[in-house]
């Protein structure tokens, strides 16, 4: 039988749209669902909220608006855990596999946990931290690869009222002890390692330079790869040893819907990471209904994130919104090139996977190392594919459709962040259209426009600065951990505290679909990550060689960017070693994500009367784009040179 076309043919626009068959197939088909939504947002979500979670105690006020804070559920009572696990067995899904895991290591077996042993699993470790004297409200860091434990101590969590904070385990020590210091953790949940690329990573060796001299109590370590590694007797404990001991039985804890459910720390335009505080109601809301409707999430699926868990699209994605929906979730632990270039499509062939969700780095990726290697596979039981992260160019989104999804599949193409916690635009798969480089429509209830540097609405292709006005999405973040100020200045100073400024430049087409052009800020986006150039700069400047540096992004064919450092010395000449050292600093101070891809050594960086270095000049020199005016610089005698060492040609 041939598989289902999900998607018309291409019309003269450009565009695809549903065929029948997926509008048949869809949770949501009918385009008036945008116009009942828009009447009343606040009813909408209501509706959403009383069909989708279940709770201990209905909400008093759905909505409350005290620009620019808000709240949504007020008064009511529930738990995430329960949502997501408890609430299933009851419905007589405990047989279900919830997580499918796939090792790295071709020669060790896929491991499937049913809702039930997920059940136990979760209760069993809620109840590790409560003998551990963690309490409701107490932060927990965890420091996990891509191994089911992640979603286990994260729903332990939800489950007694904790808050995780999550952190990537490719990060650095440095990294990991900002993230301790600022939660102000008491456990943190690590590995002995992980296999990445057929090498097993020491994260436990990361994890005890991080944990000197911070609040951590306890260290709770998973043995996955069996390396040898130090347990300091009295405050490191093996994960395997405390379940043993623990009872699978543990209530769940009823949680307020304003509770903190999570801090997860990202990016900022300065060098200190922001903790991002979502809370319970509203974000598990937003993680149900956006996984239903986005992905088209029904119960037979094979769903594929493939985002790292400590990010919030691994969050969201691969934890809350699909274990929400009472849906199997595939997650990998390794690279999508070891053994071969093909592991992905191996493991969709072979595990029927219907719905893969990447970024664009990664489809830049593939098609770089040729479409010969999903050709070796049957790719037939995918239905729908996502991207996530960046913009997507038209050639990766074409060779995508074409290359993966056998040009019958729609790609719904996700635009949010960290701080909104769950999808705000893309186009719905049975409604569409699929139009490659444009994000879609808002999603229902959600109220997002386009303005100008004076605050007013654009029309036309006009571009300008992308905003979401009241009422806020259920999901938006509730606030940045210990620091009012600068959730007020990041995100409600732009444009005054009744609109959420989103840093992302975006505008319409006909007027109605939005395209995402990129960031308007010092965030760089680097492989689907958001990075800080302060972030980065610090880590090159805590080099006492360096007198000044200033790291801007430079468009990259795979990774979308990559950062680019300027750097001024002092009282040393430039030379390879040299710049070795200052990119080896950012990766043992941040992780590698961050290395900059080139440093380049400057006389004196580009700068305004006032001081202030002109990265927009630096990124224009990287990209032969027209440099401006630069009379208006305190040293314009300084582009010459960084003309002459660019090379650019104007």
């Amino acid at each position: 039988m041939l598989a289902i076309r999900w998607v018309t043919e291409r019309d003269e626009k450009g565009y695809f749209w549903p065929s029948e068959e997926a509008k048949k197939h869809a949770w949501v088909s009918d385009p008036n669902i945008y116009e009942e939504a828009a009447k009343d947002p606040v009813a909408f979500w209501e509706k959403r909220a009383e069909e989708g979670i279940e709770w201990f105690q209905k909400w008093e006020k759905a909505y409350e608006w005290n620009p620019p804070h808000y709240k949504w559920f007020v008064g009511a009572k529930l738990n995430v855990c329960y949502n997501c696990v408890d609430r299933h067995i009851k419905a007589g899904k405990g047989d279900k596999p919830a997580i499918i895991w796939i090792p790295e290591p071709v020669d060790e077996p896929k491991r499937v946990i049913t809702y039930v042993e997920l059940h136990k699993l979760v209760q069993k470790f809620a109840n590790v931290l409560k003998s551990l004297g963690v309490k409701k409200g107490d932060r927990v860091s965890i420091y996990l690869p891509m191994i089911p434990e992640v979603q286990i101590a994260m729903l332990a969590c939800a489950r007694i009222g904790a808050v995780h904070s999550v952190v990537f385990s490719a990060f650095s020590a440095d990294s990991l002890r900002t993230r301790i210091e600022d939660s102000e953790a008491k456990v943190l949940i690590t590995a002995d390692g992980y296999y990445r690329r057929g090498k097993v990573i020491n994260l436990k060796q990361n994890a005890d330079k991080a944990v000197e001299g911070t609040s951590i109590e306890k260290v709770i370590v998973v043995k996955r790869a069996g390396n040898e590694v130090n347990m300091l007797n009295g405050r490191d404990l093996w994960w395997h040893e405390l379940m043993e001991e623990a009872s699978d039985n543990c209530e769940v804890e009823q949680m307020d819907s304003e509770d903190m459910l999570f801090l997860l720390y990202t990016s900022g335009t300065t060098g200190k990471p922001k903790g991002v505080v979502h809370t319970c109601g509203g974000y598990i809301v937003m993680a149900y209904w956006t996984s239903r409707w986005v992905f088209d999430l029904h119960d037979d699926d094979i769903f594929w994130c493939t985002a790292d868990v400590g990010w919030i699209t691994g969050h969201t994605y691969n934890c809350y919104g699909p274990l929400a929906n009472g849906a199997t979730l595939l997650f990998f632990e390794g690279a999508p090139d070891y053994p071969e270039k093909d592991r992905w499509w191996q493991i969709i062939e072979e595990n029927k996977v219907t719905i893969l969700y990447t970024a664009p780095t990664a489809i830049r990726m593939f098609a770089q190392w040729g479409e010969e290697w999903p050709a070796k596979h049957d790719l037939s039981s995918l239905r729908l594919l996502g991207t996530v992260g960046e913009p997507i160019d038209e050639d990766a989104w074409l060779w995508y459709f074409k290359n993966i999804g056998g040009s019958r599949c729609p790609i719904v193409d996700t635009w949010w962040q960290t701080e909104t916690g769950g999808t705000l635009i893309t186009s719905l798969p049975g409604i569409g259209p699929f139009i490659p480089t444009v994000a879609g429509l808002p999603f229902p209830g959600v109220t997002a426009d386009i303005l100008d540097s004076e605050g007013n609405s654009v029309s036309g292709s006009e571009g300008g600065y992308l905003v979401i006005k009241s009422p806020v999405p259920p999901s938006l973040l509730r606030g940045l951990y210990k620091d009012e100020e600068k959730f007020v200045n990041t995100y409600w100073s732009e444009y005054g505290k009744e609109i959420y400024f989103a840093s992302d430049g975006a505008r319409w087409v006909e007027d109605k679909y939005i395209r995402i052009t990129g960031r308007v800020d010092d965030v760089m986006n680097v492989a689907g990550h958001r990075l800080s150039s302060a972030e980065v700069e610090n880590a090159i400047a805590s080099d006492e060689r360096v007198s000044e540096c200033a790291v801007v992004p430079k468009p990259h064919p795979i990774k979308g960017e990559v950062p680019i450092a300027f750097v001024v010395l002092k009282g040393v000449e430039p030379s390879d070693q040299l710049k070795e050292e200052l990119i080896g600093a950012v990766k043992n101070q941040i992780g590698p994500t961050a290395k900059p891809a080139d440093i380049i050594f400057v006389k004196e960086l580009p700068k305004t009367r006032s001081g202030k270095i002109m990265r927009r000049m630096l990124k224009a020199l990287l990209t032969n784009k027209p440099l401006g005016d630069t009379t208006t610089l305190q040293n314009p005698e300084s582009v010459e040179h960084l003309k002459e060492v660019t090379g650019y040609k104007g």
